[in-house]
């Protein structure tokens, strides 16, 4: 018999099996004793949470010929061939492979025909999200109207590519990430019934890397197991096989950086790429390290929140002392945006050696974090000087005024840098682009053009002007930036703001990382606009 993935092994057969969406659960069982089931349903949800396989158990559940407290019995004639996916009664469709208007209209036409054994026919349509504009139009009169024995259940991890008309004829059910306790719990019970010795560190370090995803979860497990077959499943084993790094290893490069060894931090880069190490990991789990400190240095109630050991609580307490708040939440940005680099990039190695050189050299930033240690780094020189001599004070009074000058309002306003204090909003030159003034003018237009969803984060932008005089949207909720930021928003953005003005108008999208309101630091177009017809 051929090896079955654990992942499609222990898939849950019962709603008590499902872990991580009791809220969901809970809702569906009581629907089906109370007998109150609705005719479509729309789960949502990012991968590996359980949409599918509440999906199948409901399925089972309203066809079940002897139910037991809102779930299948697993037992009946029924249950038995939806679960050996023989039935008739429950249809599965990928809407990936099969999103055109013919897909559809077959499903309109077999809705006629009454199931064959059971109460309910129930159609599962999986990634709902990429069927056509045609296609959802085909679906909207039976999705409202089925036949009573039809139930539609539609599957997505983009909820927002669904139209309105869709969302409105369905009872929403958003699937939540995982907890990392959860995720652990299950994969420990499951080891013990595989009878699979392993480390609960181990356990813990996979359920951290699947990212609130059950399936993500079992599939890495499955593949440290293959690996080391036979064998105890330990940390070090698991950090092998997923290309991870232990975290002495960011606790000893994070000490190279604040002495700005650049020549041993190069070295250590070089260690982990011959050992094979993931680089996209690295980046991402140096950034969730940094992140540790952070929130150390914000509480000392922190411990509880961060899956750490007691040792590495220790370790982490007496690096957070020795590094400052502002000069933390740089090197947090600086890998931030180096995460997002990666995604496209053939030569990530290089990438990394320029971050970390910038986390050693903050002469090589001009941002407001970078400039203020700058000023630290100059004053602990002067600090330093057993003899300070009236030329070298001289010199280092010099380069700490330039670094000031630097630090001005003025200028770090206008690159988005960290928070300050009475900053003001530089003003605009008068000499707007003609393009853009039309669409200051006319704004309420674009606003009022957007659908529902984009319109919500729209409302709330801050119009001024970027480099090259270019239309640049400032935005404080970062939810805002992260959809705009997405090319297929971006363009319908830019879609409509050229149907107003009447040319095309390329549009940059900026987060407000200041800490102040946008009005404070950015220059208001539409203020300055509405000011010279006024006056005009």
């Amino acid at each position: 018999m051929s090896y079955t993935a654990l992942y499609r092994k222990f898939r849950p057969n019962n709603f008590g099996d499902v872990k991580g969406q009791e809220h969901i659960v809970e809702t569906l069982r009581n629907q089906i004793k109370a007998e109150r089931i609705g005719h479509a349903y729309l789960f949502c949800g990012t991968r590996g949470t359980g949409k599918t396989t509440v999906a199948k158990i409901f399925a089972k559940a309203v066809n079940c010929e002897h139910p037991q407290d809102g779930s299948p019995c697993g037992e009946c004639s029924v249950c038995q061939a939806i679960q050996a996916q023989n039935s008739l009664n429950v249809i599965e469709i990928d809407a990936a492979s099969n999103n055109g208007v013919d897909n559809i209209r077959e499903i309109r036409e077999e809705v006629a025909y009454s199931p064959t054994e059971g109460k309910y026919k129930v159609y599962i349509i999986d990634e709902v999200h990429m069927l056509s504009i045609g296609a959802f139009n085909a679906l909207l009169k039976t999705l409202e109207e089925p036949p009573s024995y039809v139930i539609f259940i539609l599957a997505t991890t983009e909820a927002h590519k669904i139209p309105v008309t869709i969302l409105s004829r369905c009872q929403r059910y958003d699937f939540r990430r995982i907890t990392m306790d959860t995720i652990a719990d299950r994969l420990l019970d499951l080891m013990r019934l595989e009878g699979q010795e392993t480390e609960e560190r181990a356990i813990r370090y996979i359920a951290k890397a699947a990212d609130g995803s059950m399936r993500d979860a079992l599939s890495l497990l499955d593949q440290c197991i293959s690996f080391y077959l036979g064998q105890c499943l330990t940390y070090d084993k698991v950090l092998e096989i997923l290309g991870a790094v232990d975290t002495e290893v960011f606790a000893d490069m994070l000490s190279l950086v604040m002495e700005r060894n650049v020549l041993s931090l190069m070295q250590h880069l070089e260690e982990l790429v011959m050992q094979g190490r993931e680089l996209s990991q690295f980046v991402v789990d140096f950034t969730w390290y940094l992140r540790n400190l952070m929130l150390l240095q914000g509480s000392d109630q922190m411990e509880e929140i961060l899956d750490v050991s007691t040792e590495q609580i220790g370790r982490l307490k007496e690096q957070a002392a020795q590094i400052e708040p502002e000069v933390l939440i740089r090197y947090i940005r600086v890998f931030s945006d180096l995460s997002n680099q990666l995604k496209y990039a053939s030569q990530k190695r290089i990438l990394i050696e320029v971050a970390l050189i910038k986390l050693c050299k903050p002469e090589m930033s001009q941002d407001y974090s970078a400039i203020c240690e700058r000023i630290s780094i100059l004053e602990q020189r002067i600090e330093a000087q057993s003899a300070v001599t009236p030329e070298l004070l001289e010199n280092l009074k010099k380069e700490i005024q330039q670094s000031a000058t630097l630090a001005s309002p003025s200028q770090t306003a206008s690159e988005g840098a960290g928070p300050m204090k009475n900053t003001v909003a530089p003003v605009l030159p008068k000499a707007i682009p003609e393009e853009v003034q039309k669409i200051a003018e006319n704004w309420n237009q674009v606003v009022a053009q957007t659908d529902r969803l984009a319109r919500a984060y729209i409302k709330d932008a801050h119009l001024t002007l970027g480099g090259d005089n270019r239309l640049t949207l400032v935005f404080d909720q970062p939810m805002a930036v992260e959809y705009y930021h997405r090319e297929e928003h971006k363009k319908e953005l830019e879609t409509i703001i050229g149907q107003v003005s009447g040319k095309t108008v390329e549009v940059d999208i900026r987060a407000n990382e200041t800490g102040q309101p946008a009005e404070r630091i950015y220059p208001d177009i539409c203020k300055l606009v509405n000011m010279d017809i006024e006056f005009e």
